[in-house]
């Protein structure tokens, strides 16, 4: 078994199965489907709380909402961990700051990387917090309850990620080493 664990890719059909038993446990033990956006964004409006407590009286988020963290901050600190293992059992792990397709396209810059990262990061937050969910929430939870928002967010998803991807980064080359 842990030569499954250690290998660099893993069937998709294996993960597939995984995942879905997974969202059917979130389901069974906790009443809702698996995501990983509403942890931050209790995070951000307990900080905004704390920071500012005389605006929770006239905020319509805390109206509707009572932030806490609670047990999605498990899928975060899951998702981190599993891919800590994963990375050190298959020894497919790179610690370049910039990666190659990155430094072909915008250069070596460290901090042009990490500000395109942050930049990417805050977008990929705002467009899931306007489509009422993330890609693992749509993707996973929406997706298997046929919901037909998540399967027109998630066919959306891929055609602008990947539009995205070939503007700025063009096709992909196949060189040794990549």
């Amino acid at each position: 078994m842990m030569r499954g664990l250690g290998a660099k890719s893993w069937s998709p059909y294996a993960v597939g199965v995984g995942i879905g038993v997974l969202s059917w446990y979130a389901f069974a033990t906790a009443g809702q489907g698996l995501g990983i956006t509403t942890p931050f964004e209790s995070a951000a409006a307990l900080a905004h709380r704390a920071l500012a407590p005389a605006a929770e009286a006239t905020s319509a988020y805390f109206a509707e909402h009572t932030p806490k963290i609670g047990w999605e901050w498990m899928v975060v600190v899951g998702v981190f961990l599993g891919s800590l293992f994963s990375s050190k059992a298959s020894g497919d792990r790179t610690h370049a700051t910039v990666p190659p397709m990155w430094r072909r396209r915008f250069g070596g810059s460290v901090p042009l990387r990490m500000v395109g990262a942050f930049v990417g990061g805050a977008v990929m937050m705002l467009g899931a917090r306007l489509a009422g969910g993330c890609t693992s929430g749509h993707g996973i939870t929406g997706a298997l309850q046929l919901a037909v928002s998540s399967w027109i967010f998630i066919s959306l998803a891929f055609l602008f990620a990947s539009t995205t991807a070939m503007t700025l980064f063009g096709r992909p080359r196949t060189t040794e080493g990549e």
